[in-house]
Order: C-alpha cells, then structure tokens, then sequence
C-alpha cells in the first residue's frame, strides 16, 4: 500500500471514530433521536456508521423518511429492501396535503411544492414522533449556509434555526440541553467531504442505489439541465422528445427537480476518480435550491433539514 493510500485511510478513520463518538453521545443525551434516512450515499454511510456504533447490539434508533411521492422508484425499492435486511424501524411519512398528488413542482413551483411536501412534512414527522433530535448526514461542505452549522444545532420551537443562537463547539465539548420546545438537529458528517464520503462507501462496500452509477436513461434536456424521466407524471415542454442519454447522479431527491449529469462512470473506481477530479459543486443540479445565494438558509429558518 502506498503513503498516499495510508494517508487516505487514516483521514477516513479518524473521520468514522468522530462521527461514531457523535452518534453515541446522541443516544446518550436524548430521549427521543431519530435518524433521518433520505437513501442517498450520505444517508448509506450514516447508516453504516449507526450500525458500527453500537454493534453488536440492535441499531436503538428509529429512521425517518420523508417522502414527497416524486422519489424514483429506485430509491423507494432499495430503501424497502434495506429497511427489510437490517430490521429498521423505518417510518415513512408523506405530507396528507400532497398524497393524493395535487400538489407538484409544474402546479405549485418548485420552492412551494419543497415547502410543503419537504419542510412541512418533516416538521410534521419530527412533531408527531416526538422526536427531541435528528441525526442527518448534512455536510459543512455542501453549501455556504451548512458550513455554519454546528455539529449538533440547535431548533428554536417550531423548528425555526436561528444562526445567532448556535452554540460554541470548542476542544469537541459540546451542550446539549434543551428547554421546552426546543429540539437539536445533528450532523454526524459535518467534516466530511464528498470525496470522503465516496472513498469510503468503495473501501466499506456500502451498498447504494443503482442511480449512481451512469446507465441509458430515459431524460429531457430542460434549462439546460438533464432530467430523468421516472414516469409519465411531468408535462413535457413543446420540443421536449425523452430519448436515452448515458447519465447518472450525484445528488439524489425528487426526479423533476434534481438533474443527473452525462457521465461513462459504470463503477465505483470510476465514480470515485471521477469525483475526485470534479470542480462543480454537487448541488448544481438541485433546482429546490433556488437562484438566491439564501435560497438554502432561508429553508432552514422555516425548519427544513
């Protein structure tokens, strides 16, 4: 094994002992957690991590996921099997204002339709589980507004995040008491980065959704971005013909709103030297984004993750 390969497994063993100490000191400070699992390669090495950290006894979480009904059916087959091979107490929750498919990204606007069927949802889930913290696997290197979050972040009441209220992280000491009304959101991933994350979903063998990897698929090109066709739901545009492209994606969610990108990487080595030769941030294809530089933050103020 080379120096550079001995250096990359140390970054990555010092980053998994981390965020295994923050998952047990979760479970040790709160009464309630709950893991939020969105199926994605964050939430696969969550998931491994949780497993790790309180082997061999039972995973003592419950796991959230917060369905919008616009998940490709992929992720909702590999989130199922999952769920059955590891006995996970998974709750699936969809906003009832959205189940019956009225409120979509063409009918309402992508920021409405992420309002409702992501923010409000998850605001519903978390209240009605009664949950008084949420693990997820959001990364300081994402965007500008996640690189101001704590590890573990405080949630005023209603789940409103207020930047000004965060509390100090210093030497790791970190508080985690909560008043009435207020929960904690936290990020055992925080200090990973995505080449982190890829490195060592190829050296665990973590299991992950066939998405990832580039295939024919079915898609459009719209405002320059590819979008793959799950089903026959999203309108297609005047000129707009599906024909299959050899794409996959790096960032997974809702199929009229998160873009796949041209790509030949068929395998995980390929993935990976690929993302570790990229320059664009991986959320260039997530249209819930919005084009103002607070899109995500001003989200987060209303409780989205």
């Amino acid at each position: 094994m080379t120096s550079e390969l001995i250096s990359t497994d140390q970054v990555l063993d010092a980053l998994e002992a981390e965020a295994i100490g923050i998952l047990r000191e979760t479970a040790g400070a709160f009464k309630n957690p709950v893991v939020l699992y969105s199926v994605g390669k964050d939430s696969s090495v969550l998931l491994e991590l949780v497993k790790k950290a309180f082997a061999p006894a039972p995973i003592p979480f419950t796991f959230l996921h917060v369905d919008t009904t616009f998940d490709p059916h992929e992720m909702i087959e590999f989130r199922d099997a999952i769920a059955i091979e590891l006995g996970l107490n998974l709750v699936v929750h969809v906003n009832p204002e959205g189940a019956n498919g009225e409120v979509t990204p063409w009918t309402h606007g992508v920021q409405e339709y992420t309002r409702i069927m992501k923010t409000i949802a998850l605001r519903q889930a978390l209240d009605a589980g009664g949950y008084d913290a949420a693990i997820g696997g959001a990364r300081r290197d994402e965007e500008r507004s996640r690189s101001k979050e704590r590890v573990f972040s405080l949630r005023e009441p209603g789940h409103r995040w207020e930047p000004r209220n965060q509390r100090p992280e210093m030497w790791r000491t970190r508080n985690t008491s909560l008043t009435e009304g207020q929960t904690m959101r936290v990020f055992p991933l925080s200090n990973w980065t995505e080449v982190d994350i890829w490195r060592y979903i190829r050296r665990e063998k973590i299991k992950l959704v066939p998405l990832y990897f580039a295939k024919p698929r079915r898609s459009i090109i719209r405002d320059g971005q590819v979008i793959v066709l799950d089903d026959d739901r999203m309108p297609l545009l005047p000129g707009e013909v599906p024909q299959d492209r050899i794409v996959r994606f790096r960032s997974l969610g809702c199929y009229p709103v998160t873009a796949a990108i041209e790509s030949t990487a068929a395998t995980i080595d390929e993935l990976v030297a690929e993302m570790e030769a990229a320059r664009i941030s991986e959320r260039a294809g997530r249209l819930i984004d919005g084009d103002r530089e607070d899109s995500m933050e001003a989200k987060k103020t209303e409780g989205y993750f």
